[in-house]
Formats: C-alpha cells, structure tokens, sequence
C-alpha cells in the first residue's frame, strides 16, 4: 500500500509550519529550550486526549508496553529532545531555509548509522547519495559572508549544530520505528498512537525536569507565550502523529527520503514568510542535497 506517501508529505507539511512557529518563538521570547519545550507541552494534552477518545470509542485497552519498548522509546525522546533545541538554535545563525537544509543530512546520515548499528548494506547509489550529501554541507557550512578555506568553516556553530541534528533525528526515527514494531500486530493507527502518546508524555516530563533544574522560569514564559505556543502544540501534534503513522507503514529510510519535499516547503517560508535573502552558495549547497537525495531515492529501489 501506498498509504505512507500522503501521510509522510503531511508529516512535512505540518512540520514546516511547527519549526516556522518556533522561529518566531526562539527569535522574540523564549530559548531554545523553552520553544522546545512548547511542543511536547502543548500537543501532549491533545494527544493523550485522542488516544483515550479512540480507546473508548473502539472497546479497545492499552497494549501491554514491554521494556523493549520504553528502552526504544526513550532513546527516540531523548534524540529528538535535543536535535529539536540544536535546529531551534541553529535558526539564530542561519536563515530558516538553510537551518531545514542541515537538519536534513539525517537522511544520509540515517543510512551511515544504519550501516554502523546495523550493518545495512549500502549499494553504489548509496554511496553516491552519501558524497553528495557531503558535498551539500561542505557547500553549507561555510556562511555567505565568511571568508577563508572552506574546511576552516566545518566547525562553526551553525555546522556543529546542523550535523548534531542531523544526526540525533537519525537515531530518534530508527528508535520510534523499532517501539512501534514491539506493539505487533495492532493496526498501524493504534500502534503511531499509543507510541506517540508514550514519546511525549516521556518528553514532557523530561523537559519539565530539565527546565527546573537549568532554566528556572521558563515554563512561565512558555506559558505566557501560550497564544502562539499553542499552535506549536497543535501541529506537532499533525506532524508527529503522520510521521509516527508513516514509520509503522514503511522502513524510516524511505520515509526520511519522501520527507525532504520539507525543504522546498522551507526554502518558500524563508523566502516568503521570513522575507530572508539566499546566496547563491547556500541554493548550491541545498540542489546539492536535493541531488543526494534523488540518489538516495534509486539505492533504495
């Protein structure tokens, strides 16, 4: 079935909108954390809410969760937790178009960890996808108005937190996919629900603690925020819930891959919204990626 192609472009869509909003959060009133924190504490209420609805409504109870699960599933949280606060702060150094376009080296790096974890195979177009994605950030990396070698630009804020992100949401898909294969044979519905509602209660809670802890008064500020938070809330709640329907529906890789059209959906909200400029090296860098992508696409036939 084809089901996981209109469900991962929603994905996309939705989640376009949701890192637009926490743009303006970072940029205006919260940090980094606190606009991370507005989407697990403003989506787990509708969340836990439609899961209890549809439990009700269908006579059906929770499955049992097993340790596999939550080890699964905490490891997905923590991944996203942090990659979420390193784009939210990379959009402090770059444009929005350009902080999307470095998040999404996780799809070359989701198939580099795959080989490393769990010794996927990649074919020659993979390998290709590989070097042009590396290509894309070498081409990334360096900032329009930065001068110098562009190895020199490798270690820059921006680029430590692109990769870091990249990276982090790698692990955090392969970890949501592997929870919601421990639940069986539950239809693939079921299964992004209850997985979903697990991963951000866990989220919540964590980011609670950690906010007490390191950014005392920031839950106020987020709540204080609320009228625009809110719709953080609500379309993490869209996105999360398609992208967890889509992992249940086909293999993260492929996902991830289709998941990309969030870049063009980027590069219209920089431009558009954000009334941001693109260099010429920066829309390089980001047909590079496109490119690495497209390869990425035939490996995966």
């Amino acid at each position: 079935m084809l089901t996981w192609i209109p469900v991962t472009i929603a994905a996309a869509t939705f989640q376009t909108f949701r890192f637009m909003l926490q743009k303006v959060l970072s940029s205006v009133t919260l940090s980094p954390g606190g606009a991370t924190f507005a989407r697990f504490a403003y989506s787990a209420p509708f969340i836990l809410s439609g899961l209890a609805i549809y439990l009700y409504a269908s006579g059906q109870s929770l499955p049992h969760l097993s340790g596999q699960f939550w080890l699964y599933a905490l490891i997905g949280s923590i991944s996203q937790i942090v990659a979420t606060i390193c784009v939210v702060a990379l959009f402090k150094q770059r444009n929005f178009a350009v902080g999307i376009t470095f998040k999404k080296t996780e799809v070359i790096q989701t198939a580099i960890v795959g080989l490393a974890v769990l010794g996927d195979a990649i074919s020659a177009w993979g390998w290709v996808a590989i070097l042009l994605g590396l290509s894309a950030v070498l081409v990334l990396s360096k900032p329009p108005e930065a001068t110098g070698a562009w190895w020199r630009h490798l270690t820059n804020t921006a680029s430590r937190l692109g990769l870091g992100a990249g990276v982090l949401f790698a692990f955090s898909a392969v970890s949501y996919r592997g929870a919601s294969l421990q639940l069986g044979d539950l239809a693939p519905v079921f299964r992004a629900a209850v997985t979903l509602a697990s991963v951000v209660s866990l989220q919540t809670l964590l980011m609670v603690i950690w906010l007490v802890w390191r950014e005392k008064g920031e839950i106020t500020r987020v709540w204080q925020a609320r009228r625009v938070a809110i719709w953080v809330g609500l379309t993490s709640l869209g996105g999360s819930f398609c992208w967890f329907w889509a992992f249940t529906l086909q293999n993260a890789a492929y996902v991830k891959a289709l998941g990309q059209v969030e870049l063009l959906l980027s590069i219209l909200a920089s431009l558009l919204f954000f009334k941001e400029k693109i260099s010429r090296r920066e829309v390089v860098g980001m047909a590079l990626l496109v490119l690495s992508i497209l390869a990425l696409g035939l490996a995966l036939q």
